[in-house]
C-alpha cells in the first residue's frame, strides 16, 4: 500500500536545518511511501475559535487542513526555540485539532523528528509536540530522532547527502509507513 505522510517544518528560516531535513525525508522516503512538504504554514493564522468558522475559513487553514485530510500520516520535523515548540508547529497543530474530536489528526499516525543546535538535538521540542499531537487526537508513534548539533553537522554537508541521518529517516519513515497501513487495514 503506497502512503502519503504530510511533513510540517517548524521553521520558517529558508537555511532551516530543519527544512532541509525534511527535504532529505522527501529524498529518501523508502517505496510505497511518499513524503509531502506542506508549504504555507506561515500564512496560517494564529488559531481563533472566532474565525474558525465553517464557509468563512482563512484560505491557508482550508489548505492545510485538506493536506492533513488527504494525508496517511504526518511527520512533523520541530527545531527548539528556547526549550520548546515553535510557535508555527503548535498553531498547525491546534487549527487540526478542530473540530474536536474530529480534526484532521484524529487516529493518524504522526511521528516527531528534527535538529538543533544544542547538545540533545531539540529532545525537548520534540516531546512538546508529541504531548500536543496526542492531545490533539494523533496516534502519536514512539520514534525519536534527535539531531544535536545541525549547525556545525550540516555546515557543509545538506543532511540529504549524510549517510546516518538518510538511514535513520528512512527507518523512522518506514515505521510511520508499516502503521499507516495497519491502521487503514
Amino acid at each position: 500500500m503506497s502512503v502519503r505522510i504530510l511533513g510540517l517544518v517548524g521553521s520558517l528560516r529558508a537555511g532551516s536545518t530543519n527544512r532541509q531535513l525534511a527535504e532529505a525525508a522527501v529524498k529518501h522516503a523508502p517505496e510505497g511511501a511518499e513524503v509531502v512538504l506542506f508549504e504555507g504554514l506561515a500564512d496560517v493564522p494564529f488559531y481563533n475559535e472566532d474565525i474558525d468558522v465553517e464557509g468563512s475559513l482563512p484560505a491557508s487553514v482550508v489548505a492545510l487542513r485538506e493536506a492533513a485530510d488527504s494525508a496517511d500520516a504526518l511527520l512533523l520535523f520541530s527545531p527548539e526555540y528556547n526549550g520548546t515548540i515553535p510557535a508555527v508547529l503548535k498553531n498547525a497543530i491546534d487549527w487540526l485539532s478542530r473540530p474536536y474530536g474530529a480534526g484532521a489528526l484524529t487516529d493518524k499516525p504522526l511521528a516527531v523528528v528534527g535538529t538543533a543546535y544544542g547538545q540533545f538535538g531539540g529532545v525537548w521540542a520534540q516531546d512538546e509536540a508529541r504531548k500536543a499531537a496526542g492531545i490533539a487526537g494523533a496516534k502519536v508513534l514512539d520514534v525519536k530522532l534527535a539531531i544535536p548539533g545541525s549547525l556545525v553537522r550540516f555546515a557543509e554537508t545538506h543532511p540529504s547527502d549524510d549517510a546516518e541521518v538518510a538511514g535513520q529517516l528512512a527507518e523512522v519513515i518506514g515505521l510511520i509507513h508499516g502503521e499507516a497501513t495497519s491502521v487503514a487495514a
